[in-house]
């Protein structure tokens, strides 16, 4: 397995989530401090807009338009011409708790995740839905108890979709039908020491994932194999592809994901590393 180490683009954050390279900048969410941000590679950076039920994870529509997942009220919101936010989808009645990352297709379909239960208040770990979220704002469940449904990708062709399941420890993999439905679910990879939270899928099929119990980012090769690691000082939580020829892995880092933790620490930072294969797919 080689071993990368990264370099610091940008620091002084609170919980840097849903990293996604778009127009040559890195936007992401800053969560606790309720901003979705973005950064170019001279590390200057801009708040795009404030989202105070917590920002997670990002896309954009068919339009163009930048969609945000709204944690805490469980909601899709959309980055309107003015400067607002509106919204696209109440999923509450289907995301048991808190929302957290989606990936969007290239018909603008917003597949989005949530904890399934209170990760922080010592709530009792159940299974959670994935959810579909058209670009009209329909919303229905296309796969069922998922171990903590995470980051996700989409490969180049849109024709399967890979999640990590954070508490499963593994990535499971679907295929994408006509519809936006999932069928055919499998496990691309189960892994033991790496629990996967944000993921991104390169050009050879590989995916990267953070793991915020191992330090670092891991380079996983479907069955399992781990080819490479990226290792940083405190925990990774997320990572994306991109860069002018998407061979920069961004990395967001924090030593702790609790709430109020982050609040106070600061710490929360973009770490950056140039790999040999380039990112590939959604998102």
């Amino acid at each position: 397995m080689e071993t990368l180490r990264t370099e610091i683009l940008l620091e002084g954050l609170a919980f840097a989530e849903g990293p996604r390279w778009h127009e040559g900048r890195l936007w992401f969410s800053d969560m606790h401090s309720q901003e979705v941000l973005a950064v170019g590679l001279d590390g200057k950076r801009e708040t795009i807009v404030t989202v105070p039920g917590d920002p997670s994870g990002l896309g954009w529509g068919a339009d163009g338009r930048l969609l945000v997942v709204s944690m805490r009220d469980r909601r899709l919101l959309r980055l309107e011409d003015d400067g607002g936010l509106g919204q696209v989808a109440d999923i509450s009645r289907l995301a048991s708790f808190h929302c957290n990352d989606m990936v969007v297709d290239t018909k603008g379909r917003a597949y989005v995740g949530n904890f399934g239960w209170d990760l922080h208040g010592g709530g009792e770990a159940r299974g959670a839905t994935l959810v579909m979220v058209t670009p009209d704002g329909d919303v229905s469940a296309v796969a069922e108890d998922l171990e903590f449904p995470n980051g996700a990708v989409i490969s180049d062709d849109g024709g399967t979709l890979i999640i990590g399941e954070t508490m499963g420890r593994r990535l499971t993999a679907f295929d994408i039908e006509a519809d936006g439905t999932l069928t055919h679910r499998r496990v691309w990879a189960q892994l033991s020491k790496v629990m996967p939270d944000g993921i991104c899928l390169d050009a050879d099929g590989a995916i990267w994932v953070a793991s915020p119990i191992s330090h670092g980012c891991f380079r996983v090769l479907e069955g399992g194999e781990i080819t490479h690691k990226v290792e940083v000082d405190t925990q990774a939580f997320a990572c994306m592809l991109g860069g002018p020829e998407r061979r920069h892995l961004f990395v967001c880092t924090a030593s702790s994901s609790q709430p109020e933790v982050c609040e106070s620490n600061r710490d929360g930072r973009i770490e950056i590393v140039q790999v040999d294969v380039p990112g590939t797919g959604l998102p």
